[in-house]
């Protein structure tokens, strides 16, 4: 690229920083446009409301361990699995997750020996990935081992091989629906894949984090996933999955509910630590939930709604990364159907462009932090958030994004 190209990249650069930005796409945060759509919730109970769930048990009371019959429905249907083998906790899914290596470590896995007491415990990890899983397992000194993402899911021929040999891997996260951060979805082949999975380990367990299973953006191209449980039941496998889900992004995300659902032999193992460690979850909110969605078919609405809202901001970004970067070889992007994050991939140079846009007033998820430990082996990855901002912001942020591309394979290949 020529000189008097790059100069001219640089002088507009200069522009939008002498602005003082402060533009944030780091987390995949719903807006406060989203936000409201859930206002009504907050008058669905009030001091004169019949606080019984169905059964007639008064939810502002001890009791009730799994969660109220009728929330079970309600999140089992969002996910595909019978009430039954659904636990309700609080509203937090990653604290489940948390909570699930905790217990492993300290009591082991269906009397398996304990992975405190083992030499070394390792963890598989499909990059790019989500930066909270990778923390949990990296807090617990499980090392970590990257599997390599394709259009179809994680490598199934490098999972199938590590785990049928090396019985110190215990588990595998896993987003199999709109992926964070690259939109990827599993084909029914990876499922079928994972569901037969023979594990040297006994204790393996596949963490399915099936985070935005009604977050689609179109209403006519919509992703479609295996339910991974029933898969498994027919495999003879049953035990070796855990299923996660929470409605943090369908209600209020720090006010939602959170789920567990998995094997009748798994539940039983976990309702026995959770006797011990709580009396029940927040009845009250699930009994809110339940009133103010009924059904799917509410969920289904809601996610409509917060559709209208998110697709103008994907569309924006991708119309920009397109006119921007097109002519960039170097440069790729996802282009989702669901979701909350856009992957961009510009090999060599994602440190030095995230360090750009900061410095310009644009904050980006760190980079290398979809692979664990931070350590992107190519620099390469950025995981864009295009939820939160304004749309007006968004396009800001966007077209300085791409513009520190652009200056900093400018550079690279001035030298």
């Amino acid at each position: 690229m020529a000189t008097k190209t790059l100069e001219e990249l640089l002088q507009k650069y200069e522009k939008y920083k002498a602005m003082n930005l402060k533009l944030n796409m780091s987390r995949g945060k719903p807006c406060q446009e989203q936000l409201n759509l859930s206002m009504g919730m907050m008058e669905t109970l009030n001091s004169w409301t019949v606080l019984s769930c169905e059964d007639g048990f008064d939810c502002r009371n001890y009791g009730v361990l799994g969660g109220i019959e009728e929330c079970k429905r309600l999140l089992g249907d969002i996910i595909e699995v019978p009430a039954k083998n659904i636990i309700i906790y609080g509203n937090s899914s990653l604290h489940i997750m948390y909570e699930c290596i905790s217990r492993a470590m300290t009591h082991g896995v269906m009397g398996s020996t304990p992975w405190s007491k083992l030499p070394k415990v390792k963890w598989l990890c499909p990059v790019p990935g989500y930066d909270r899983h990778f923390a949990i397992t990296e807090y617990f000194g499980i090392e970590m081992i990257n599997v390599p993402m394709t259009s179809e899911g994680p490598d199934m021929d490098m999972i199938e091989d590590l785990v049928s040999k090396d019985d110190t891997i215990k588990g595998i996260w896993c987003v199999p629906k709109y992926s964070n951060p690259d939109g990827t979805t599993y084909s029914n082949m990876t499922v079928k894949r994972f569901a037969n999975l023979k594990p040297k380990a006994k204790d393996f367990r596949i963490y399915w984090d099936n985070a935005y299973s009604v977050h689609h953006l179109y209403d006519d191209k919509q992703d479609f996933l295996l339910e991974i449980l029933d898969e498994c039941r027919k495999a003879g496998n049953p035990d070796i999955v855990y299923k996660f889900t929470s409605t943090s992004k369908i209600s209020f995300p720090g006010s939602g509910i959170a789920a567990l659902a998995t094997s009748d032999n798994n539940i039983e193992e976990i309702k026995k630590q959770m006797n011990i460690s709580t009396i029940g979850y927040d009845k009250v909110n699930q009994l809110r939930h339940v009133r103010f969605f009924r059904d799917l078919n509410g969920i289904q609405e809601q996610m409509k709604r917060h559709a209208s809202i998110l697709r103008p901001k994907f569309e924006l970004v991708e119309k920009i990364l397109d006119k921007e970067l097109s002519e960039q070889s170097e440069a790729s992007w996802t282009k989702p159907h669901g979701g909350y994050f856009i992957s961009l991939e510009v090999p060599g140079v994602a440190k030095e462009v995230v360090k750009r846009c900061k410095d310009c007033g644009v904050e980006l998820t760190p980079a290398g932090s979809a692979y664990p430990y931070h350590n992107d082996p190519n620099n390469s990855n950025i995981r864009i958030a295009p939820s939160f901002p304004s749309i007006l912001d968004l396009e800001t942020a966007t077209k300085i994004l791409c513009l520190s591309v652009k200056i900093e394979y400018a550079l690279k290949n001035k030298k």
